[in-house]
């Protein structure tokens, strides 16, 4: 979401480190591009200017301009001030004391992603050892009830919908949340496509007899400034806890997520970073101001695959890298896992750097073909991928629907990363990560 942001910081940043020497002239000129990178992502203006207005008080002081580095402590207070700006410190979401059960109750409007929440939320405190809940009160869509009742099944998670009215269903399904033993219950509320009357007392009235926990306003990074206007109306007549931003994995310019903390005071809790059930993520403001700036978000990504890489099998490869034994098999393997910590463009966002690289696109597509053609060969074939002659190139050209081109392409790919394992076994593995390689 914020690649043309980082792009734009990284320019600035690249001009501000290139003079040995600072003068406020120079520091004027950056925060001009600067202003201009934020209101071109739709962030607020008010905010721009407050933003700007605490960079330059930092910056012109005498102790920054006759720094040995000055512009890079400009740059570290521009990056301390975007983490002030999305809130600071991360918030940990909140439980109920036992033994009463959490309640989280989501609010917002029609199309932000409500209900995909409540199941990307149940499935990843369900791996965490909670027993979740979800409660379908959501009757004006009546494809939202269906909507849930699929994500339960397929996240092997309970979900209760009755009759009646929402507040109704509300109740009822708290009711038999307890007698199921749940800890942790999620519930599914209406949206509108503008915030009205009804729809406020509608879940006005849900909060009032649920009394939750946290309230959670839903948002869609997609609609802009227009989530902060609808967030702020929320939280001054129903009051919320919280902002789950979804779609952050799209191309929003990102002015959202960056007005909606300083406008509202609501710290941003979660972010969906894909349309998969695992695809959703704790936010926190530290590292999404690193990434916004170019800066990467190593710690993220080694969150991330902690939670889906096979340790054992991470250790396995270690050892074939040690001894250069890493075959066409273990490679499609590491695709596997690798598909699992998410979307390689934004695998590759949380890389430091990546933004300097111009004109990068990924063509996800090509890691299918790299996995049909694999499929294709024989097991001899892909442990010794050098007795692939033309027959048998020909072969699995046609099993896989490539072309022989293709083959030679993933063949001759596949001969350089051996020659490099080979390099790198040499070398030594010591403190390298037990994470799937994406070559």
């Amino acid at each position: 979401m914020f690649s043309n942001l980082a792009e734009r910081f990284e320019g600035i940043f690249k001009t501000l480190r290139g003079h040995g020497k600072i003068s406020e002239t120079n520091v004027q000129d950056a925060l001009k591009q600067v202003r201009r990178a934020l209101l071109e992502a739709d962030v607020n203006y008010k905010v721009v200017k407050a933003f700007l207005d605490e960079v330059q008080a930092e910056s012109l002081g005498d102790k920054v301009l006759k720094s040995i580095s000055p512009g890079q402590q400009i740059i570290k207070i521009i990056h301390d001030r975007l983490v002030d700006l999305l809130g600071g410190q991360h918030r940990p979401v909140r439980f109920a004391k036992s033994p009463a059960p959490t309640i989280w109750m989501m609010v917002g409007l029609q199309g932000s992603g409500k209900t995909t929440t409540c199941g990307k939320l149940a499935g990843r405190f369900a791996k965490a050892g909670r027993r979740p809940y979800m409660i379908a009160a959501d009757l004006a869509r009546p494809a939202a009830i269906d909507q849930l009742r699929t994500l339960g099944r397929q996240l092997n998670i309970p979900v209760y919908s009755g009759t009646g009215t929402a507040i109704d269903v509300a109740v009822a399904g708290l009711e038999a949340a307890a007698q199921a033993g749940a800890d942790l219950v999620i519930l599914d509320t209406a949206g509108r496509l503008h915030v009205d009357d009804d729809l406020m007392a509608e879940v006005t009235a849900i909060k009032a007899r649920t009394e939750p926990t946290e309230t959670f306003f839903v948002a869609d990074a997609m609609t802009g400034q227009d989530a902060v206007t609808s967030a702020s109306a929320f939280s001054e007549r129903i009051g919320i806890d919280g902002v789950i931003f979804t779609k952050i994995d799209g191309d929003a310019r990102g002015g959202a997520a960056l007005s909606i903390v300083r406008v509202t005071g609501i710290p941003i809790l979660f972010v969906g970073t894909g349309e998969k059930i695992d695809c959703i993520e704790p936010f926190h403001p530290d590292r999404m101001a690193s990434r916004i700036l170019g800066m990467g978000d190593v710690v993220g990504l080694v969150e991330r695959a902690q939670d889906v890489v096979d340790q054992e099998q991470a250790a396995e490869w270690e050892q074939k890298f040690r001894k250069a034994q890493f075959d066409l098999q273990d490679f499609y393997e590491q695709l596997q896992q690798l598909k699992k910590i998410g979307p390689l463009e934004s695998v590759l966002g949380m890389l430091p750097g990546m933004s300097k690289i111009k004109g990068l696109t990924i063509d996800e597509r090509a890691q299918g073909r790299m996995e049909a053609m694999i499929l294709s060969m024989t097991t001899e074939e892909k442990r010794r991928p050098e007795i692939i002659n033309g027959s048998r190139r020909l072969r699995i050209a046609k099993g896989s629907g490539n072309s022989v081109q293709d083959v030679n392409r993933l063949l001759k790919q596949f001969a350089g990363m051996q020659k490099m394992i080979k390099t790198m076994s040499k070398g030594g593995f010591k403190g390298m990560p037990r994470l799937p390689m994406p070559f």
